[in-house]
């Protein structure tokens, strides 16, 4: 394994002392030794010695110059780039590049790009998706959420006496049983009143079926399920709903005619409140009859 440029370049100033009085036979073995050592040519031996003495005389290097970045596509690309980002609502790199040639064709059939010139074109086509993801930063700013909008939270003190269930105990082969979940039309902002989507899906068919609720309260929550449960075409035997404080046996054991199955909540689950698989409550429905 050779030198390091930092590992060269103190064996050439360990020379200068020498070099200023060496005579011609002297300054021929000194390039000899460097050239040795460094594995550098001679004429880049002897430049690389005047250059260190040069600085040395200066008292140090000259501060190295920035480079100038190189643009290859200009600002024309990156508009047309961001105009084609947006009528495809806002997908990443590697989606909107596999797009942008059937996108750009659409555009100039239907007579959207009059004055565009074929050149700015051609520079959108030659870009990479890791190139699009950063000439589309700016537009994105303001978009993409920074922290989790998610509105579960630990629910009540209920939750620490309830056993905990593995996923080898899921039976998702038959009908009946049914996940549940809150989804919040907040907007991003979640201050102040809004609706909610109470989704229920059965495990084992994968039939959905929701419904909008005006909060997250619990008689509110309970007589939505309760209209889900009569949407279903075969008996609810039970339901699976997240860790969140709307999901517990507060609401099911009070304001529905519900018989408590047994009580579980998930573990090995990492986001318990982004999976509808994560699990805080069994409940189950008395049989029809």
């Amino acid at each position: 394994m050779g030198l390091s440029m930092a590992a060269r370049r103190q064996v050439t100033q360990a020379q200068l002392s020498k070099w200023s009085k060496a005579t011609r036979a002297e300054k021929s073995a000194i390039l000899d030794a460097v050239c040795e050592v460094t594995g550098w040519h001679r004429d880049h031996a002897r430049k690389a010695i005047r250059r260190a003495l040069a600085d040395q005389a200066r008292g140090g290097p000259p501060p190295r110059k920035r480079r100038d970045p190189v643009r290859t596509y200009d600002d024309d690309a990156v508009a047309l780039l961001t105009r084609c980002w947006a009528v495809l609502d806002g997908p990443t790199g590697k989606r909107l590049h596999a797009g942008l040639p059937e996108v750009l064709a659409n555009l100039a059939r239907h007579g959207h790009l009059p004055d565009t010139d074929p050149a700015v074109i051609a520079q959108v086509l030659a870009m990479s998706p890791a190139t699009i993801d950063r000439r589309l930063a700016p537009a994105r700013v303001g978009l993409v959420a920074r922290k989790t909008i998610a509105h579960t939270r630990p629910g009540s003190m209920l939750k620490a006496s309830i056993p905990m269930k593995t996923w080898a105990e899921w039976n998702d082969h038959e009908p009946g049983f049914v996940q549940i979940d809150l989804v919040g039309h907040e907007g991003g902002d979640n201050n102040g009143h809004f609706f909610y989507t109470l989704d229920a899906t059965d495990v084992a068919t994968g039939w959905t079926e929701a419904i909008t609720v005006r909060s997250k309260g619990e008689r509110i929550v309970a007589t939505g399920l309760e209209t889900l449960r009569l949407r279903f075409p075969f008996h609810i035997a039970g339901i699976h709903s997240d860790n969140g404080s709307e999901g517990g046996f507060k609401w099911s054991s009070q304001h529905l005619d519900l018989e408590v199955l047994d009580g579980e909540k998930a573990a090995g689950c990492r986001s318990c409140a982004a999976s509808e698989d994560a699990v805080s409550g069994q409940v189950g429905f008395p049989a029809a009859g």
